[in-house]
């Protein structure tokens, strides 16, 4: 075979790639757009404005920041969000790029910033160098998870020990979540995940529900005036 044949051949390989890779996204933006008028939910391409979400993980690292596959509506009578976040770092041949699919909730009041993460490897080494891990009562939750807040004692409120046993059930347990401000919000590794979503949104309203009155209370919220 010629040198002339071969860059044909290869020619015609990149245009099939090329042209598959928009089928595929295709495909993927019918099949969101279908699944938010199912849910009387509304779908965007990409919302500029989420980048800055927050400056804390997966957020505020990284450049050539994105964020697209925008879900919204609600989820059990909470405002929610769902979408797929895209960031660099490095830059050259050492740049990384990185996706984490978000899914987050509006809160009723702002609420002081209280973390949980998986106590994997990353987390013993951020204890290593003085990171904060509050301890509760359970030592399977400690083993399990990483908790970092603003306040301790709001902390130790809301991850009570009927959270603890809800975050150690196969379908939470590795997850990571966040309250910060008005938010609820939960990040995973990987673009929007259809399948899982309404999973992720149960558990984050689970949370929400879970919170107790005398913490809403302190922060200028009343559940029982305005039920969630």
């Amino acid at each position: 075979m010629g040198v002339e044949a071969l860059f044909v051949l290869f020619a015609s390989g990149l245009v099939a790639f090329a042209a598959l890779g928009w089928w595929a996204s295709r495909k993927r933006i019918e099949r969101l757009r279908v699944w938010a008028s199912a849910n009387g939910w509304t779908y965007a391409t990409s919302d500029r404005s989420l980048v800055d979400f927050s400056r804390m993980q997966p957020f505020g690292v990284g450049h050539a920041k994105k964020a697209t596959e925008v879900l919204a509506g609600r989820f059990e009578r909470l405002s929610a969000l769902s979408f797929t976040y895209r960031w660099t770092t490095g830059s050259g041949r050492d740049s990384t790029t990185h996706t984490a699919h978000v899914v987050a909730m509006v809160l009723p009041a702002a609420l002081p910033t209280v973390e949980l993460t998986p106590d994997g490897f990353g987390a013993k080494l951020a204890k290593l160098v003085g990171a904060q891990d509050i301890q509760f009562e359970s030592d399977d939750f400690n083993r399990a998870f990483r908790v970092a807040s603003s306040d301790p004692r709001v902390a130790h409120a809301i991850v009570h020990p009927r959270l603890m046993e809800r975050m150690l059930r196969d379908d939470a347990l590795g997850s990571s979540w966040r309250i910060e401000g008005t938010w609820i919000l939960t990040w995973a590794t990987g673009s929007t995940d259809l399948d899982r979503l309404a999973s992720r949104l149960a558990l984050l309203s689970s949370i929400v529900r879970s919170i107790p009155r005398h913490v809403w209370l302190d922060h200028g919220f009343d559940p029982q005036m305005s039920p969630l």
